[in-house]
């Protein structure tokens, strides 16, 4: 990114290709959808081009590339009009993410269905921090910087959605199938 702030463009393809599958991801967890998702992931990569200038080497670049994420997200969203919506379990194998998530370690489709329908459910607010914090795999001080808080905030955020994610998908396991 340094090279790429310094006027060298062309290493822009280096970061497009270490970063796009992981903001992909990050996007259609989100969304839901996939078409959406591409066309986010290259407004984050125009951004990048468009902002260079402001990169400073200050931690690491990919809690500076999910802060121009969110900020693309959110103006997306600003856009639609409309909460994010889980994508279909079956796409989750295709969606090329370096991190396990929990459709891999579900054994069966009813499970998947259930947990994608109990993350779907959460506040907008809160799924974002679960999708940085486990799918993304951001560590807390990072997360803290994007939103402005402190750590000890981010922990207590993460905790208290992934309880509520776990209490909705318990609470959907209970109920008679429909």
């Amino acid at each position: 990114m340094i090279a790429v702030r310094a006027g060298e463009i062309d290493r822009l393809g280096e970061l497009f290709e270490r970063h796009h599958r992981p903001l992909y991801g990050f996007f259609v967890r989100l969304t839901g959808d996939r078409a959406s998702s591409e066309d986010l992931v290259q407004l984050v990569f125009y951004r990048i081009l468009k902002y260079r200038h402001t990169y400073r080497d200050e931690g690491r670049f990919s809690a500076w590339i999910y802060h121009l994420a969110r900020k693309v997200a959110a103006d997306h969203f600003r856009r639609r009009n409309a909460s994010p919506v889980a994508a279909d379990p079956d796409e989750y194998h295709a969606v090329p993410d370096q991190a396990p998530h929990a459709a891999d370690r579900a054994v069966a489709a009813d499970d998947t269905a259930r947990l994608h329908a109990a993350l779907a459910s959460l506040d907008p607010a809160q799924r974002e921090l679960l999708v940085l914090a486990r799918f993304q795999r951001l560590k807390h001080e990072e997360i803290a910087r994007l939103f402005d808080i402190s750590v000890g905030a981010v922990k207590v955020r993460v905790h208290r959605a992934f309880k509520e994610l776990r209490d909705t998908y318990l609470r959907l396991a209970r109920e008679p199938a429909a």
